[in-house]
């Protein structure tokens, strides 16, 4: 896979996708968009990559929308800014929706849509300089794309203040929020990030793409019948499958499941 402002290297099961753009700091614009909503898929659909982690080449992981790009809206109808909106939304949602676990290493900024990145991702592990906003009321506009995975990231409460006031969250803030589930020293980034690899790789890749489906299903809906049922159904369903089975045989014999990297 090649494209023009990404670059992907793989390391055994592990994907990781570089935005590189280090001279804008990672700035969307289309062809980063669209080059996300590419990589994603193709990823998704490789069985030999077992998780995907995001990252910035540079001083940043993502400074949001490129400035230039910006302006641009700025000129454009209506209908234009509503096509362009739509890739933007759809790119998260692609991210989002991966059935292999996804990782946001953050450093540097992550402002706007780089912070949409970083709450898209399941996992976000950020270095204790890293300073995410949702920075777009400063331009007159609103982070209505980015605001589901946000939201999901910080809570509803959370976003009443930072949607209205832009201000800059620092990495312990964003640990504190919910927004990072790790903050550690910036030269320990990526010693962290194996870590949190490791232990993904270590789950079965059937059970961790089901595992992300039940949230979506479960999350902020009230414990009535129909959930309780649901719910009875998606474990009767995979404890009769093959990798359900494997996991079993695996534990109950005290080896590693076929799924586990050897050496």
């Amino acid at each position: 896979m090649s494209y023009e402002t990404l670059e992907i290297l793989r390391d055994g099961g592990v994907a990781t996708i570089w935005m590189n753009r280090p001279d804008v700091h990672n700035a969307f614009n289309a062809q980063l968009i669209a080059d996300l909503t590419a990589a994603c898929p193709a990823l998704d659909a490789d069985d030999t990559v077992r998780a995907v982690v995001l990252a910035g080449r540079g001083k940043s992981f993502s400074a949001g929308a490129d400035l230039n790009w910006m302006k641009a809206a700025g000129q454009a109808s209506e209908a234009e800014n509503f096509a362009d909106a739509m890739k933007l939304a759809g790119m998260l949602r692609t991210l989002a929706e991966m059935r292999k676990p996804t990782i946001a290493r953050v450093h540097g900024a992550a402002l706007g849509g780089g912070m949409g990145l970083a709450s898209a991702c399941d996992i976000c592990v950020a270095g204790d300089k890293a300073v995410f906003a949702t920075s777009e009321v400063k331009f007159g506009i609103i982070p209505s794309a980015i605001s589901p995975y946000v939201i999901r990231a910080i809570g509803e409460r959370q976003a009443y203040r930072y949607f209205q006031t832009a201000e800059r969250i620092g990495a312990a803030r964003a640990g504190q929020i919910g927004l990072a589930h790790e903050v550690v020293a910036t030269e320990e980034i990526d010693a962290k990030v194996k870590d949190v690899v490791d232990a993904l790789l270590q789950g079965g890749p059937k059970a961790q793409a089901a595992a992300k489906d039940l949230i979506r299903a479960v999350a902020n809906r009230p414990v009535g019948d129909a959930v309780v049922e649901d719910t009875a159904r998606r474990i009767a369903g995979l404890r009769a499958t093959p990798e359900a089975k494997e996991g079993l045989d695996a534990f109950l014999s005290k080896r590693p499941a076929a799924w586990v990297p050897q050496g």
